[in-house]
């Protein structure tokens, strides 16, 4: 399980491009070998120490590590980056995607059902020249940035909201998601293997998405290469049910054609 933190400082941990990218990779370094020093993360980043002491206070602040004398260390999993910074990664390749999935969304009359996620709100980003669209998303951050948009109509889930990635999740969403029928439900993913399905770090999360995908006349799957071969805790739906995937160049080849030979199509963006 992620270790959850305060919304109250999701602005704070995002701050500057430059600095998301630079907390993001000091939590993979910290994933990667559960305990570095201050020292290995100035030679790593480049940065002063005394920069570098700043974000390791507000990640330690948050929970995501736990400071030692010199450094820091693991705090439990690390598996969930905070939403303020997933965004940081792989922005070319998500942005292609984006545009490739909205691409595949037919522009009369249509209903879509969008997880969270950064690379489905770059779809939603996308979609907004779109006209008589319907979004039904559980992701407070989606909604946000279509609801400003009069031609897009947008349905929110209810439920119980996940800090770590602004979501709605629980029997209230899954309702929701159970009650209407969607011609499109595009599906981001913290893993997808052709063995394991979709999955992602936190189980209710997974069933709501699962109660997303189960309405859905096709699913399409949206991950950067990253994300290819990885497996996360909690499965959100079978490789079976996936029609499309929707991925770049850096991903796995050989997990791409045990996911073709499964029966899904494999789009590189």
């Amino acid at each position: 399980m992620a270790t959850a933190y305060s919304t109250s400082t999701v602005a704070e941990l995002g701050g500057s491009p430059k600095r998301s990218r630079r907390m993001a990779g000091i939590l993979d370094t910290i994933a990667e070998r559960r305990e570095v020093s201050l020292a290995e993360l100035a030679e790593q980043f480049g940065s002063s120490a005394a920069t570098l002491r700043r974000d390791l206070t507000i990640l330690a602040d948050q929970g995501l590590i736990v400071r030692t004398h010199g450094g820091a260390k693991a705090a439990g999993s690390l598996a969930e980056l905070p939403v303020a910074l997933r965004d940081t990664r792989a922005q070319d390749a998500k942005r292609r995607i984006a545009r490739a999935a909205a691409g595949s969304i037919p522009r009369e009359r249509y209903a879509i059902a969008l997880s969270g996620g950064t690379t489905t709100a770059g779809v939603a980003r996308e979609l907004v020249n779109h006209a008589d669209l319907t979004i039904v998303t559980n992701s407070l951050s989606i909604a946000s940035l279509a609801a400003p948009h009069p031609r897009l109509r947008v349905v929110m889930t209810g439920g119980i909201l996940r800090p770590q990635s602004l979501e709605l999740v629980g029997v209230l969403a899954e309702g929701t998601f159970s009650a209407i029928n969607v011609g499109t439900a595009i599906l981001g993913a913290d893993g997808f293997s052709a063995e394991a399905g979709v999955t992602t770090h936190d189980e209710t999360e997974a069933r709501t998405n699962h109660a997303m995908v189960a309405k859905a006349q096709h699913t399409v799957v949206v991950a950067d290469g990253s994300k290819i071969g990885k497996v996360a805790l909690a499965q959100m739906t079978a490789t079976e049910n996936i029609g499309t995937l929707i991925t770049d160049d850096s991903a796995d080849p050989d997990e791409l054609d045990r996911i073709r030979s499964a029966g899904v199509t494999v789009i590189i963006a």
